[in-house]
Order: structure tokens, then C-alpha cells, then sequence
């Protein structure tokens, strides 16, 4: 009885550990992806700033409202399809950090099943 119980002990002891390593490769892989999420988003920003400014500065030295219409319409064109662009990678980014992230826990899970 003893011994049963010991090794009913030793077991858990083993399941909990591979958890608690799963889960942490699992929060590592996350944060590495959220600092690229991050730097990701920050050149995104710095670029849509200097088009933005860019623009502005095009706006100041329009000669007529249609030149100045011109500008605003390209602007707008680009920056919305640079926003979209930015979205659609933003979201692949996030799909594949979910997928990495729980790698390790369905690795571990599916350990213990078999």
C-alpha cells in the first residue's frame, strides 16, 4: 500500500512538472511574439506618421483645390491600404502566436492520453 502510494505520488509529481514546463514554454513563445507584435506595430506607426506628415506637407504647397483634393484622395488611398496590409499581418502574427503558445500544453496533453 505504501509503495502504490508513493508511486501514485512520484506520477503526480512527474504530470505536474511536465505541465508547469509545457506552460512556460508556452508563456515564453508568447512573449517573444508579443515583442515582435510590438515592433511590428511600431514601425507600422512610424511609417503611417511620415506618410501623414509627407502628405501634409504636400497639402501646404497645393496651388488649387484640385491639386489639394488630388493629395488628399492619394493619401487616403495609401494609408488605408497600408492599414489593411498592417491588420491582415497583424492577424497571421496572432493566429501563429496562439498555435505556438499551446503547442506545448497539446504536446504534453497528448502525453498523458497515450
Amino acid at each position: 500500500m505504501a509503495d502504490q502510494m508513493k508511486a501514485s505520488t512520484e506520477e503526480f509529481q512527474r504530470a505536474s512538472k511536465a505541465s508547469l514546463d509545457a506552460v512556460l514554454r508556452a508563456w515564453s513563445e508568447a512573449g517573444r511574439v508579443v515583442q515582435t507584435v510590438t515592433s511590428e506595430v511600431t514601425e507600422y506607426s512610424k511609417r503611417a506618421f511620415e506618410d501623414a506628415t509627407r502628405a501634409f506637407e504636400q497639402l501646404i504647397g497645393a496651388r488649387s483645390v484640385e491639386q489639394a483634393f488630388e493629395i488628399q484622395s492619394q493619401y487616403a488611398k495609401k494609408a488605408y491600404d497600408a492599414h489593411m496590409a498592417a491588420l491582415t499581418k497583424l492577424g497571421e502574427m496572432y493566429v501563429n502566436v496562439t498555435r505556438s503558445a499551446f503547442k506545448p500544453v497539446e504536446q504534453a496533453v497528448s502525453r498523458k492520453v497515450a
